[in-house]
């Protein structure tokens, strides 16, 4: 289903972790971070400076593989769970430009868009471009943000050195596009491990090694910034040190045995020596701290998410039902109970549902992030019991951030109501305004601007969300359509300003669209 902990290729489940977890995944399928002891020397190989391939050709590689990544049904967008991480990934941004690894060309170039992977499996891989996923199975496992922080550090450190740019000069005769190829060719084979095993064992000998030796030092350059970057943030270097030892608990079943020298990785005993050397005296225990509230439920969230088998969700509710009466701790205790609360809507008891809430409120009072978190569960869950009123009530003083826009605007669609709707419309329009690559939004405003007979507006809205997916052919043709659905208004006398204007939005976007088709097959 992964790579084993030694960087060996085993089979696929999903068809695009082939390429992250080859040269950006994480050993053992855990995404850490770790550094270059204090005792070794710290400059590191010359890795080169990536010229062989520009920033732009690197968005675009990224762009490219990120078009079969939104059509894998396990591709998600949960608003509460995305905002939570990316809450951390935005730090550590923010931290990579303070230190100077992140240069003003990448921050401006790359797209930065974080996307959840509905996976058990525990890991994280970084994209070239800038794009990142996270999956299920990594928040579900964490201890605590510190953790997670530690994951994603090291996997922007991958983006922000351009190791697949790197890559390149360390491979010469390899051009960026004889590389995306490959990583279609594999997109192609995702079902057959057989035909994936037999792509990567085709290489010569000399140049497996020599991938191998350069994997291993793109790992020890993203553990020593990753470090960098996770610490000057303000999470705790102690996050990372409790990440490998969960990585050497995993070790201890998944090892092949592999010599080092036939590893993509350092060996996990490698990097927690250099760790503790990098941390010295503070590296006294490999122990988790403990987390917070807001976190406990968040972990609780990528659970109930990923459970979509009946006896998966039978498991959540059989958990909370047996042991919350004997739970002391308050996280584990919030955290059976949110997870129990999904689980309960997602069998449609919806009376069980709302009780659980009702007691988890009670739980959490004191601590407003997990109040916050409690608040938009609330809120979801009155939605799918068709409480639309009582949802936009719930929601009706919250803040103006992505989870609460999108989920009280799911609420108003659902009142169908003219009053809801118009003003629906223009608080998605001022969102859309600021976040212009908001998929959701988008989907949610075309919807709003059906309700509210405004169908050309409805149509461009449609293209705008598929184009955001780097659909560009269902937005074509959406827009397509919206020209004809102009010229008929046009012909009855019923294009008004609006529609006018909404009309050389669609021309003019149409164009843009069409140029970027013209490019990217003229690329192949």
């Amino acid at each position: 289903r992964s790579f084993d902990h030694t960087g060996s290729w085993l089979s696929l489940k999903k068809l695009f972790f082939l390429f992250p977890r080859r040269w950006f995944g994480l050993v053992g399928g855990l995404a850490l971070v770790t550094s270059v002891g204090a005792q070794i020397d710290q400059r590191l190989p010359d890795l080169g400076d990536g010229n062989s391939m520009s920033v732009q050709q690197e968005r675009r590689l990224g762009e490219s593989i990120m078009r079969q990544l939104w059509r894998d049904p396990d591709v998600m967008d949960d608003p509460v769970l995305t905002a939570y991480v990316k809450s951390i990934w935005t730090a550590l941004c923010a931290s990579a430009k303070d230190l100077g690894n992140l240069s003003a060309e990448l921050d401006e170039s790359y797209a930065w868009d974080l996307l959840l992977v509905r996976d058990r499996t525990v890991n994280a891989f970084a994209l070239p471009g800038g794009y990142m996923g996270v999956h299920l199975g990594l928040i579900a496992v964490v201890s605590n943000r510190d953790e997670l922080a530690a994951v994603l550090g090291h996997e922007l450190s991958h983006v922000t050195q351009r190791h697949i740019a790197r890559m390149q000069d360390s491979q010469a005769k390899q051009t960026p596009w004889l590389v995306g190829s490959f990583l279609l060719g594999v997109l192609a084979a995702s079902r057959s491990p057989d035909a994936a095993n037999a792509l990567i064992m085709g290489g010569t000998a000399s140049v497996a090694q020599g991938q191998l030796n350069f994997s291993r030092d793109m790992e020890r350059e993203a553990d020593r910034l990753g470090f960098s970057v996770t610490t000057h943030a303000g999470f705790e270097a102690q996050g990372m040190v409790s990440m490998f030892q969960k990585l050497a608990q995993a070790s201890r079943l998944n090892d092949s045995g592999g010599f080092p020298y036939l590893r993509t990785h350092p060996l996990t005993t490698e990097r927690i020596g250099d760790m503790q050397a990098r941390m010295g005296a503070q590296a006294t225990s490999t122990q988790s701290q403990p987390g917070t509230l807001e976190h406990a439920l968040m972990s609780a969230r990528a659970r109930a998410l990923m459970s979509t088998r009946a006896e998966e969700i039978e498991g959540l509710i059989h958990t909370y039902q047996q042991d919350a009466p004997r739970e002391t701790n308050r996280l584990r205790l919030a955290s059976m109970a949110y997870a129990a609360a999904m689980a309960f809507a997602q069998q449609r008891n919806d009376a069980q549902a709302a009780d659980v809430v009702t007691k988890l409120q009670s739980w959490v009072q004191g601590d407003a992030r997990a109040e916050r978190s409690v608040r938009l569960l609330a809120a979801d869950l009155q939605r799918r019991a068709g409480q639309p009123k009582a949802c936009v009530d719930t929601l009706m003083a919250s803040d103006n951030e992505r989870p609460e826009v999108l989920l009280k605007a799911q609420c108003q669609l659902a009142l169908n109501d003219a009053t809801q709707t118009r003003a629906l419309v223009q608080r998605l329009q001022f969102w859309l305004a600021q976040h212009p690559r908001d998929a959701l939004a988008w989907e949610w405003i075309a919807q709003a601007y059906t309700q509210n007979g405004q169908a050309l507006q409805a149509v461009r809205a449609d293209a705008e969300s598929r184009a955001v997916r780097l659909d560009e052919v269902a937005a074509i043709d959406r827009l397509r359509a919206g020209q004809t659905l102009a010229r008929q208004l046009a012909q009855k006398g019923q294009l008004d300003l609006a529609a006018q204007q909404e009309a050389s939005i669609i021309d003019a976007r149409l164009r843009a669209l069409e140029q970027t088709r013209l490019e990217l097959l003229r690329s192949r």
